[in-house]
């Protein structure tokens, strides 16, 4: 399908952008977003968002990315690589801890604000400094970035458990999924240097249950 979207696009290493970001490459780059969406080469995830579709997927006006994908995406277009995180029910959920799909997105960003919806759910940001957390990389469908690790979720989990709307019942759950992965000593660490010990004692009463 000759569709046209040129090779500064293709090889984005965030395929989420806004319309913003391709004014090297377009005059007019609003015009020519609204142009690839109708040809089902990009897909509109919210107001000034959006995401390149897999190759493999054009035309195809169907295909939706992964909401923690999405999270991502979003985080770094507007903050960069480094200054966001996937964190507290989405971490849990790359870690394999929550195992359905849920229709809210936590993403740790640099300042609070509203919720992003978007086609499948929302995003929720949290005012984080991603320096200071215990974080690794993942891949998603649509970029790669960071996560928190497994101890550093079971820290933020037990400290606010029912962020993104999940129920507390469901995050002690997550927690106790994780129980066999983590470093019991490394989750003392966090909640030590966090400053949370009540967490540290939900984690740890959870662990032993």
């Amino acid at each position: 399908m000759a569709i046209g979207v040129p090779a500064e696009l293709a090889r984005r290493r965030n395929r989420v952008f806004r319309p913003r970001d391709l004014g090297d490459i377009y005059a007019h780059p609003r015009a020519e977003v609204a142009r690839l969406a109708n040809a089902g080469a990009v897909r509109r995830l919210a107001n000034g968002y959006y995401a390149l579709v897999p190759q493999q997927r054009w035309g195809d006006h169907t295909w939706s990315p992964d909401l923690n994908a999405v999270a991502m995406g979003v985080g770094q277009a507007d903050y960069g690589v480094d200054s966001v995180a996937l964190m507290g029910l989405s971490a849990a959920r790359i870690h394999g801890a929550i195992p359905r799909a849920l229709a809210t997105a936590v993403v740790a960003a640099p300042k609070q604000r509203p919720p992003l919806i978007v086609d499948r759910g929302a995003v929720v940001f949290v005012a984080r400094v991603v320096s200071t957390l215990d974080v690794e990389r993942t891949r998603t469908e649509l970029t790669d970035g960071w996560v928190t690790t497994v101890e550093q979720t079971i820290i933020d989990l037990a400290h606010r458990p029912t962020l993104g709307g999940i129920t507390e019942l469901d995050a002690h759950e997550a927690i106790r999924a994780m129980t066999t992965q983590a470093d019991w000593t490394l989750v003392k660490e966090l909640a030590t240097r966090s400053h949370r010990p009540s967490a540290l004692r939900t984690a740890l009463e959870i662990a032993d249950a």
